[in-house]
C-alpha cells in the first residue's frame, strides 16, 4: 500500500509539473524598447536604436530616463540626415546622438518641476533641463512626461537632441 501511495504522489507531482510547464508565462512589464516599438510615433527612433545596436542596452535593467523624439522630431532634421545616420559607416555618430537622449537613473517630471539643472547623459555630455514652465531639455519641449517602463521612464520630446 505504501508503494501505491508513493507512486500516486509522484504521478500527481509529475502532472502538476507538466501543467506548470505548459502554462503561459506571466507577462512581464514592457521595457523602454517594448513601449517605443508598440507606438507608431516612435518608428524612426526604434529603427535608429536598432541600427545603433542599442536595443539590448535599453532592454537592460536600468534605471534609465529616455527623452524620446517622435517621428515628427526626426522629420524636422535637415533632409537626408536620418537616412545618413542609419548607414553602417555612421554608427558611432548615431550612438553618440542616441545616448545623448538617455540619462542614467529614473528622473520624473515632479523631480524637475521648478528647477533648472545640467544633467549628465550616457554619452558623457550634459543636457540643460528647465522645469520652471513645463519641462524643456535644451531647446526641446517634453510633450508627454512620465511614461513608466519596467526599466524606468520615458519623456516624449518634440525635437532631436544633438550633442556638441
Amino acid at each position: 500500500m505504501n508503494r501505491r501511495s508513493a507512486l500516486r504522489g509522484l504521478a500527481a507531482v509529475g502532472l502538476v509539473a507538466i501543467i506548470a510547464a505548459c502554462a503561459p508565462m506571466a507577462p512581464k512589464d514592457p521595457d523602454i524598447v517594448d513601449i517605443a516599438s508598440s507606438n507608431p510615433d516612435f518608428s524612426t527612433l526604434v529603427a535608429a536604436v536598432s541600427a545603433a545596436g542599442l536595443v539590448d542596452t535599453l532592454k537592460g535593467d536600468g534605471p534609465f530616463t529616455v527623452f524620446a523624439p517622435t517621428n515628427a522630431a526626426f522629420a524636422a532634421l535637415p533632409a537626408g540626415t536620418v537616412e545618413s545616420l542609419l548607414l553602417p559607416q555612421n554608427k558611432a555618430k548615431l550612438v553618440s546622438i542616441l545616448t545623448y537622449h538617455v540619462v542614467p537613473g529614473a528622473v520624473t517630471s515632479d523631480q524637475l518641476a521648478g528647477k533648472r539643472m545640467d544633467v549628465a547623459t550616457v554619452n558623457g555630455q550634459t543636457v540643460h533641463i528647465d522645469g520652471r514652465r513645463g519641462v524643456k531639455v535644451n531647446r526641446s519641449t517634453v510633450t508627454t512626461a512620465d511614461i513608466a517602463a519596467a526599466n524606468d521612464v520615458i519623456h516624449v520630446i518634440d525635437s532631436v537632441l544633438l550633442p556638441k
